[in-house]
């Protein structure tokens, strides 16, 4: 299995890419400690990864306040006896998302505090726990967007996310050298339930779906496949990765040299 002995906490674990990555790490032989402020589904996942044989806890947290995600961690080691897979995954898409002069403060500030700002802290008191195993890999969630923009305004969601690309190229190069190796995943538009809230109207789905070469909507199973390349050791050189898993919509977007 490829995750065997490892310890695995995600973020944003009851619902969408957290919920099939946890299975799916699960299956490959990893503990996992789920994390989401959703209780109800949150349970779920563990108690489903524990039917199938394997070994998990839930723990409730607000990624965007510092004390619940040092305790998070802290419940891992104390838990699992270490940490070797950080998922830094948990996100919003506000509804009322848009440009720059409709989003409202609130609006920018609760989606860089979830979706940057969480991940930061993920980093902050995770890299500690890393380091006190020996090293180990770490997958912030980020998106397709923040390569391109989108073509239905959410600027929020994508400056935070390109702030999430920035953050992980520079802790990929500083601790390199320390066994902790640093990744972005970059989702295309999926089928699940966030984009599928924010993208409301056949219209908006369109304006999304006529971009995908594949003509299709990605499944977070695909992205939880993605991240689990990203968690093994099969990837030991990859470090610094905006790792795009889009149905190609990126590579339509560029413009032939």
């Amino acid at each position: 299995m490829r995750l065997q002995d490892k310890v695995a906490l995600i973020t944003g674990a009851s619902s969408g890419i957290g919920r099939e990555s946890a299975l799916l790490f699960a299956r490959e032989g990893a503990k996992i400690v789920a994390v989401d402020v959703d209780e109800d589904r949150g349970a779920e996942v563990v108690e489903e990864i524990g039917k199938d044989g394997g070994e998990a806890i839930f723990v409730r947290a607000d990624v965007s306040k510092s004390s619940e995600v040092e305790a998070m961690i802290q419940r891992a080691e104390d838990r699992f006896g270490g940490l070797q897979v950080l998922f830094n995954n948990a996100g919003i898409m506000h509804s009322d998302d848009g440009d720059a002069v409709a989003t409202d403060e609130s609006v920018w500030d609760l989606t860089m505090n979830v979706n940057l700002k969480g991940v930061f802290f993920g980093c902050k008191y995770g890299i500690p726990a890393l380091r006190r195993a020996g090293g180990g890999a770490i997958i912030n969630t980020a998106s397709f967007v923040a390569h391109l923009g989108a073509a239905t305004p959410q600027l929020a969601y994508t400056a935070s996310k390109g702030g999430v690309l920035a953050l992980t190229r520079e802790l990929a190069v500083i601790h390199a050298r320390e066994k902790i190796r640093v990744n972005a995943l970059c989702p295309g538009p999926l089928r699940t339930e966030l984009l599928m809230k924010f993208l409301d109207t056949e219209e908006k789905k369109q304006r999304r779906l006529v971009h995908i070469p594949m003509g299709r909507f990605g499944e977070a199973r695909e992205m939880a496949q993605a991240a689990l390349y990203l968690a093994s050791d099969e990837s030991s050189f990859v470090t610094g990765t905006e790792f795009l898993v889009d149905g190609g919509i990126t590579s339509a977007y560029v413009t032939p040299e």
